[in-house]
């Protein structure tokens, strides 16, 4: 059994906090913008130019397409929720049942969608595939090792989970050496982690939200000021990860997230609006679902570009219907997948893993 820290009133206890929900919807609607830019160019998705994108000013441009680097954002509130969460569940086997069934459900039903009716549509890497190879991708995007074995990515935005189950299966292993056998112990997985800190520097994120979990540390700024030095930093940090190196963006990170779990700060109140509160609950399905509703937007708007239709009305359709449609999506997927099939798989396979919790014992 895995056992608190004894730090009362210092690490994070599992608690609720709407203003993280609220970042939630921030990185969720920053990568959805992202994608209203690069997938009218026609490129993302192996679709030829010359795409629907109308001339926009420079600055423009690269301010929407910093929003890829919402993910960074969905790193640290992985970093500050997951020790928690281990604590929580009290077991390596328990914690990762549940990490299964808040990720795979949504993954999967759009994996098994995805590998069905790519072929019918010749989406990418489908045409002319061959039945071996068309396996060999379903299984390696199945379990997030298709990079390791130089295959394509299915998915366009499931990449992230790669990084987010390599942090789950580092921490609950680090944690569970270190308090069986202390540091010398867990020292070849930390220095592991450090080992892939420096390959791949955006999983220092993780680090934030960890140091964070641990600490009581908050920066509470009220009022409009602390809303102006949160937008501060969350403009200095994406600024940072597109002009210079991910270390650099740890900075304003570090400050932004110690100002988003204040919940005096002007930042975390306005995070907890009700509005960003219901676009984070629903984040996870908005941010593997959109790409599969723009698809067909995109398909038709270059069919329609290429017929003489004025790309910025094009643009602006793609837009608008794309976010509509994608948060409608997201919000069915979220209650049939999310909720009711979630459910549905706990209550069929949770006692088959586990005996009952006996009386005062914690999950």
């Amino acid at each position: 059994m895995i056992k608190a820290p004894h730090q009362p009133g210092a690490a994070y206890d599992g608690s609720f906090i709407p203003s993280v929900q609220g970042l939630r919807a921030i990185a969720a609607l920053s990568v959805l913008m992202d994608h209203f830019y690069d997938m009218p160019k026609g490129g993302m998705y192996d679709i030829p130019d010359p795409g629907f994108l109308p001339p926009l000013w420079s600055w423009l441009q690269s301010v929407i397409n910093v929003g890829g680097h919402g993910v960074e954002l969905f790193f640290m509130i992985s970093g500050f929720l997951i020790p928690a969460s281990l604590i929580r569940h009290g077991s390596l086997s328990r914690f990762f049942f549940d990490r299964v069934l808040r990720i795979m459900p949504v993954f999967v039903v759009l994996h098994l969608a995805l590998f069905a009716i790519g072929p019918i549509v010749a989406y990418k890497f489908f045409r002319g595939i061959d039945l071996t190879s068309y396996l060999g991708i379903f299984a390696a995007n199945l379990f997030f090792v298709q990079d390791a074995l130089g295959l394509p990515i299915a998915q366009q935005n499931a990449w992230t989970l790669t990084y987010e189950w390599a942090f789950y299966i580092w921490f609950a292993l680090t944690f569970s050496m270190w308090r069986a056998g202390g540091r010398l112990l867990a020292a070849p997985l930390i220095l592991l982690g450090v080992a892939c800190l420096m390959r791949w520097p955006i999983t220092a994120f993780f680090c934030i939200g960890m140091l964070f979990s641990a600490t009581g540390f908050r920066i509470s700024i009220p009022g409009r000021l602390g809303l102006v030095a949160g937008l501060v930093c969350g403009a200095a940090l994406y600024a940072s990860l597109v002009l210079f190196h991910p270390f650099v963006g740890l900075i304003p990170g570090f400050l932004l997230f110690a100002m988003v779990l204040a919940p005096e700060s002007g930042l975390g109140k306005a995070l907890s609006t009700p509005a960003l509160q219901y676009i984070g609950k629903i984040s996870y399905s908005l941010y593997l679902v959109h790409p599969f509703v723009l698809f067909p937007l995109q398909v038709v708007g270059l069919k329609l570009v290429a017929a003489g239709v004025d790309r910025w009305l094009l643009w602006a359709a793609f837009i608008g219907l794309g976010l509509v449609l994608s948060l409608a999506a997201s919000a069915i997927s979220y209650e049939l997948i999310e909720v009711r099939l979630r459910r549905l798989l706990d209550g069929a396979f949770r006692s088959t893993f586990f005996r009952p919790l006996k009386v005062g014992q914690s999950a």
